[in-house]
């Protein structure tokens, strides 16, 4: 009969216990570029301590520790994110960034590494196809996991015959809120880490996606080890919670 009280109090306690627990009245998708590489322990850390399930979108780029970002020696490091229950998608294997669409559904392309860094190249969209592909053999290699079906390009510039080509090999590209810009990319002179800290405090919403690098070579003071925590907190006691773009109703 006594025993039968304690479990009695204990499942009041417990049902009282959940109902203290805030609701969510939102969910941020925050996701991930590959980049220098930098902040990517920072960023595995964070995560891992407030519980959030992330994006990360890869592509081969060069990094801090002078190897690159899909090199077997970053398989540890990916298969650990895997194990964590993140999402993945294809950043085009060697960074490659639009130039134009051309009238026979051919593709003007720039990547930034890989055999032909910084030359113009005009591709099928078979042959921009097979570029997303490539992240995903590699990542499959590295961690025994496919991609999602997403893809970013580099920069967020798409096109009509880059979302065709997408579309022809399973892949659907996934872009960011307006105030979803975390703004690492930008001059830390004109924009602050506070400014932009507050900026998307202030502006993000319910269903965003919020994008940021693993790293910038570019900025003086890098957004990442001031703003990722303060960010995160923000949206918490703001009542949001957030979730990979497996769970985004556009990614679904």
């Amino acid at each position: 009969m006594q025993r039968a009280a304690v479990g009695f109090l204990l499942a009041v306690a417990s049902v009282a216990h959940a109902g203290d627990a805030p609701a969510c009245k939102g969910t941020i998708y925050l996701t991930f570029d590959t980049g220098s590489q930098s902040q990517a322990g920072l960023i595995a850390d964070t995560l891992r301590r407030h519980h959030i399930k992330a994006t990360f979108f890869l592509a081969n780029e060069k990094t801090v520790r002078g190897d690159w970002s899909l090199d077997p020696s970053w398989a540890d490091y990916w298969k650990a994110r895997v194990a964590e229950g993140h999402a993945f998608g294809s950043h085009t294997f060697d960074h490659v960034y639009f130039q134009r669409d051309e009238a026979d559904s051919r593709i003007v392309v720039k990547p930034q590494f890989g055999a032909h860094a910084g030359q113009k190249q005009t591709w099928s969209q078979q042959q921009y196809c097979d570029e997303l592909r490539r992240v995903d053999t590699r990542f499959e290699q590295l961690t025994g996991r496919r991609l999602d079906p997403i893809f970013r390009t580099p920069g967020g510039h798409s096109s009509p015959n880059i979302l065709a080509a997408a579309r022809a090999c399973g892949y659907q590209h996934a872009g960011w809120a307006p105030a979803g810009f975390s703004g690492d990319e930008t001059s830390s002179d004109k924009f602050p880490n506070a400014v932009l800290l507050k900026r998307a405090l202030d502006n993000l919403k319910d269903g965003d996606i919020f994008m940021a690098h693993m790293g910038i070579w570019s900025r003086k003071d890098p957004w990442m080890p001031a703003n990722l925590e303060p960010l995160i907190s923000g949206l918490e006691r703001k009542g949001f919670c957030f979730a990979t773009l497996r769970a985004h109703p556009d990614y679904r």
